[in-house]
């Protein structure tokens, strides 16, 4: 190493040393961790390199006093590296001690390196040594400036969208109180945002506030976020159903400080959910289940006797003489009737049961926990009888039967399939035999 070389000089010739002892400071920076080879050492590389510039260039008296302050020279438009550290660094999501800790540790590996090689400096050389911190400081000065003014920009930026937000936003402390409602929130909970802030969910009334806040610990604890929903209608009026996002704030030591959480209203959503999948699972004109809700229930109907033990049994009906009434009086009166078969069916079951439509004059009934046959029989007899009684039908006394086959849960079968079959059997002997029938299934069917 050439002895009495200028720091600016020095600086060129060990640039690849001191940035090694840099980068190994830099990995140690939380919001490094995944910033690649560019927005590190490349860019302190250029750091180095224009403060090099910056020793080799001649100051005069007035730039000296300014420099001594932590003021550069005036600048045209172009931004500085210092200005641009600055930006990037707070759109990298690095604090303010991080952005400021890398250029001490820059400040620390070039005076390090540089002592190392001059145990004994000149005049000269404590004059760049001393010029070389001064540029440190303006580039400080620099970055922070630039920092703080895209940290006033994002939150500006931050608070017209919390303000334009349709969404209910809010900030939760650590106890679970509101530290910040927007005004989305507010015109929701139809409270004005004083009474909100220092509240919890328990002190709001709201009765999810249990739910709410088992999720919110979770978060907090486990430092990751949670969807949920509930069901509420508040103050204003507003909504019924909701989905919320929790995610947690964290501080410059990674510690949760806070809980922001996101709600919105599905109301509309919810309920169009909700028709589309009633309406792929009901018949539409009686409003009973459809086949594909009457074997998915048939197959847990199943499961539960199996597992508990209990018989089940299955009705299969087809009503007799519905196409001559259809025939004679049209569509519209088969449409009535039906409708109205549907709800003598329904009357003459228990709630946990089911009926269900099969499709044209073909219904079904799903008895769980009938223990014994008789139970069975009486009602499917209560069932004869009912639809044995006129029905009035477009200013007519209309009177039809119906046909009924029975088989059990397990004597007859032991899978929803066959529990259907073995009852289509059975009712089509009942229809053998005549009107007003029920036929209970044998293997001679």
């Amino acid at each position: 190493m050439q002895m009495n070389m200028r720091l600016a000089d020095f600086i060129r010739a060990e640039i690849e040393p001191i940035l090694q002892d840099w980068e190994a400071f830099a990995k140690t920076i939380f919001s490094a961790i995944y910033m690649g080879k560019t927005g590190l050492r490349d860019h302190a590389r250029e750091m180095l390199l224009e403060i090099a510039d910056d020793l080799d260039s001649l100051q005069s008296k007035a730039q000296q006093v300014a420099k001594s302050k932590g003021h550069g020279p005036e600048k045209e438009d172009d931004e500085s590296w210092a200005e641009v550290h600055g930006g990037e660094r707070h759109t990298s999501g690095f604090s303010v001690m991080e952005t400021v800790s890398e250029f001490r540790a820059l400040r620390a590996s070039v005076v390090s390196h540089w002592i190392k090689a001059n145990p004994t400096v000149s005049v000269e050389q404590l004059e760049d040594l001393t010029r070389f911190h001064e540029a440190i400081d303006q580039a400080v000065a620099e970055s922070l400036e630039q920092y703080a003014t895209a940290k006033e920009m994002e939150t500006r930026l931050f608070g017209a969208i919390l303000v334009a937000s349709p969404d209910p936003i809010y900030v939760l402390d650590l106890e679970g109180r509101f530290i910040y409602a927007n005004k989305a929130t507010a015109d929701l909970f139809a409270l004005a945002p004083k009474a909100i802030i220092g509240k919890t969910t328990f002190d709001l009334g709201f009765p999810f506030a249990a739910d709410f806040k088992h999720n919110l610990e979770k978060v907090i604890s486990g430092q990751s976020t949670h969807r949920g929903k509930f069901v509420h209608t508040f103050a204003s009026g507003k909504g019924e159903r909701f989905e919320y996002l929790l995610a947690p704030v964290l501080d410059e030591q990674q510690q949760t400080e806070a809980t922001v959480c996101i709600s919105r209203d599905i109301t509309a959503q919810a309920l169009a959910e909700e028709k589309i999948w009633y309406n792929a699972h009901h018949d539409l004109l009686t409003g009973l289940p459809n086949r594909r809700l009457f074997l998915d229930r048939l197959e847990q109907g199943v499961k539960h006797a199996k597992r508990s033990s209990l018989p089940l049994a299955v009705l299969f009906m087809d009503l007799d003489g519905f196409k001559a009434v259809n025939d004679s009086l049209g569509h519209e009166a088969g449409d009535r009737l039906l409708a109205d078969v549907a709800v003598r069916l329904n009357d003459c079951v228990r709630e946990v049961d089911t009926v269900a439509r099969m499709g044209g004059d073909e219904f079904t009934v799903i008895l769980a926990g009938a223990k014994q046959r008789k139970d069975v029989e009486l009602v499917a007899q209560s069932i004869i009888d009912a639809l044995a009684q006129p029905f009035q039908i477009a200013q007519q006394s209309v009177q039809i039967s119906v046909s009924v086959g029975i088989s059990f849960y397990p004597e007859d079968a032991t899978s929803p399939v066959l529990l259907l079959e073995t009852a289509d059997k059975a009712m089509y002997k009942a229809k053998d035999a005549g009107s007003n029938r029920m036929y209970f299934y044998t293997v001679a069917c």
